[in-house]
């Protein structure tokens, strides 16, 4: 049975929008100033560790239009390996992806259920918020970046259900808190 590991760039307040320069916030580019190369090498070894990418259609589009561009053993990794697309548009996927179109707890449900390793869940976050409450997250990483930005697009879901984690892990890079939570 795969299990679902969810990984975000954070700030304090719990903003996730427009990390590396996107023109969808006023306060976007908020990573660069703090990333360091062990940050780096610990995102290049989820990539290295995971078997897909779980995305949602946003951050898809995102990442299709962005890795095939880069080069370098992340891009390559990043490039080849399969992903899996929540998505209400399944006809135009490109970049190894395959749509799970439909229900997205059923279909994640399903996926979980088959042979290989982990899913890595990057950005997503209506995804992200749906995979929380239904139960479906096994481990979250959360790299928590010391700038407050006041507002923009949360991973959390909305609603009022408690979702119950256990710290595993802590470890600091520069400026930076990774955590790690288990289900």
């Amino acid at each position: 049975m795969r299990e679902i590991v969810v990984s975000e760039f954070v700030t304090l307040d719990g903003v996730m929008e427009a990390p590396g320069g996107e023109p969808t916030h006023p306060h976007t580019d908020w990573v660069p100033p703090h990333s360091t190369p062990e940050l780096f090498a610990f995102k290049a070894g989820e990539v290295d560790a995971a078997d897909a990418l779980l995305l949602g259609r946003t951050t898809y589009e995102s990442f299709a239009g962005a890795w095939p561009g880069y080069e370098g053993p992340m891009a390559e990794r990043m490039n080849t390996m399969p992903k899996f697309v929540a998505t209400s548009r399944p006809a135009e996927l490109t970049w190894n992806a395959t749509a799970l179109a439909g229900d997205v707890v059923a279909a994640v449900t399903d996926l979980k259920k088959t042979d290989g390793g982990p899913l890595l869940v990057n950005g997503s976050a209506t995804l992200v918020r749906t995979l929380l409450a239904a139960g479906l997250v096994d481990e979250l990483r959360l790299q928590v970046f010391p700038v407050a930005i006041g507002g923009g697009l949360r991973f959390w879901p909305e609603e009022r259900g408690k979702v119950v984690l256990r710290l595993s892990d802590t470890v600091r890079y520069g400026d930076v808190v990774a955590q790690t939570y288990r289900a």
